[in-house]
């Protein structure tokens, strides 16, 4: 009896135990809400001066604060930690602000990150200057990257979209005016698709002018056809296409030259040298040049075949130096980008300013993407798991970088949200006959009407 007493009164602490073991598990966000997010803020509250000792993350009190320690206690004053500000809990972790010592910088607390993320039991913690002697702590309470799920509040503007997560749980946002060009990396099944389906799904909701290269015979970008200006599906039309665009950058050009040509005595601010400069009902629509398979346009087999590549290289090339402040950006994907595909392919890869490398088949694949900006990235790119689609590594010419991954957004949804928005869609006349076809949507048949019965039925 005493027995079945015990087990009876264990029962309850061990399914409690057992419970929060699998929330933790398969509901990490609500159980970081319940119980992780208590028991580490009891940890940064209760250790938090000996976890900055342990990190040498302390320093000697002001000599008037040594003196009336001992003065009015007899003992010697205890090194002084960085002043902690307010903790902010968030769905994801917990964020906090620390006023730096004397003598101390971010990379200081940088490099006790680790160190910190154990003593205080999350999963990462992060370092951000706010501004001089002023950092925050971003501690993130499990791994945001194993389930995608966006913020609610994300800065979304005018080429500005907001993409995927990176892994200290804040908004991945493709910012076209900081970063203008763009080269996406993956091996098959990488979720290198998924990211350009939420890339182009994002910029269908602004008055931006979309342009698709597909060689795959268009199966990536044929399904958004009704929010594409123009699209080529193969090699041929690749290059008609692409002569239309350097004339359309020439054209723009023009236009601010005669910007630039007005009466002396104009004020400053009506002096531009890009199309952001000019007057809103003047300045042309932005473009956005989608490429899918790249190595596609490189790739000959004849003579005929490689004067024609040379001539869409160069093209691709003027348009990724100049194309910026006419307001045309690119956005290439592919699977391998190196000097192997030929002439002028490092070049072109020079110019592109951003960096996203899905998983690869060899380590050669991740240097071509980050090997000449962020190095360090490289083996953090050859470490994605094929049981993690979608998860990425982002770089740019700074040298930072981060993991980042893309949520889930079905085929169909885009292609719905595409035909939601393709009044959007600005007309450019030199687009018009690369302009794709879209079927009509067929229209449901109605269920018969039943004929009304006579009453003396």
């Amino acid at each position: 009896m005493t027995d079945l007493v015990t087990l009876a009164e264990l029962g309850g602490p061990l399914a409690a135990i057992g419970g929060a073991a699998y929330a933790r598990h398969a509901y990490p966000a609500a159980y970081w809400s319940t119980v992780g997010l208590p028991v580490s803020v009891v940890r940064l509250l209760g250790s938090y001066t000996s976890t900055m000792d342990a990190c040498g993350l302390t320093v000697e009190p002001p000599r008037w604060r040594a003196l009336a320690v001992k003065a009015t206690t007899r003992r010697e004053a205890r090194p002084v930690p960085p002043r902690r500000g307010l903790i902010r809990p968030t769905s994801t972790g917990l964020r906090v602000r620390l006023r730096l010592a004397p003598g101390q910088e971010p990379a200081d607390v940088a490099a006790s990150a680790e160190r910190l993320r154990h003593a205080w039991g999350v999963h990462a913690v992060y370092v951000r200057g706010i501004k001089p002697g002023v950092v925050e702590l971003r501690l993130v309470g499990f791994d945001v990257l194993r389930k995608v799920r966006m913020p609610r509040r994300t800065d979304g503007e005018h080429l500005r979209v907001p993409v995927a997560l990176r892994e200290d749980a804040t908004a991945f946002v493709r910012d076209y005016r900081a970063v203008p060009h763009e080269l996406v990396l993956g091996a098959t099944l990488s979720g290198k698709s998924m990211y350009l389906r939420n890339l182009l799904t994002g910029l269908a909701a602004q008055p931006v002018v979309l342009v698709g290269i597909d060689c795959k015979r268009g199966v990536e970008l044929a399904p958004f056809a009704s929010r594409l200006s123009a699209l080529a599906t193969d090699p041929d039309q690749a290059a008609e296409l692409l002569p239309k665009l350097v004339k359309e950058m020439e054209d723009r050009y023009d236009l601010i030259k005669a910007r630039q040509g007005i009466a002396p005595g104009t004020p400053e601010e009506l002096i531009t040298s890009d199309v952001w400069g000019l007057p809103e009902d003047e300045r042309p629509a932005p473009i956005v040049l989608f490429i899918d398979e790249v190595a596609e346009l490189f790739l000959v087999a004849t003579r005929k075949e490689e004067e024609r590549r040379d001539e869409m290289v160069t093209q691709l090339i003027r348009l990724a130096q100049l194309g910026r402040a006419a307001g045309i950006y690119l956005e290439v994907c592919g699977q391998r980008f190196g000097a192997e595909l030929g002439k002028g392919a490092t070049m072109l890869r020079a110019q592109l300013t951003g960096r996203v490398c899905h998983r690869v088949n060899d380590e050669a694949s991740a240097k071509m993407a980050l090997g000449d900006i962020a190095p360090e990235a490289v083996s953090a790119a050859c470490a994605i798991a094929p049981e993690l689609p979608g998860l990425a590594v982002v770089g740019d010419t700074s040298g930072g970088w981060s993991r980042i991954r893309t949520p889930y957004l079905s085929l169909a949804d885009a292609a719905a949200n595409c035909r939601e928005t393709a009044q959007l869609a600005p007309d450019v006349p030199a687009l018009t006959p690369f302009r794709p076809y879209v079927p009509p949507v067929p229209v449901q048949a109605a269920e018969p009407v039943a004929a009304p019965r006579s009453v003396t039925e």
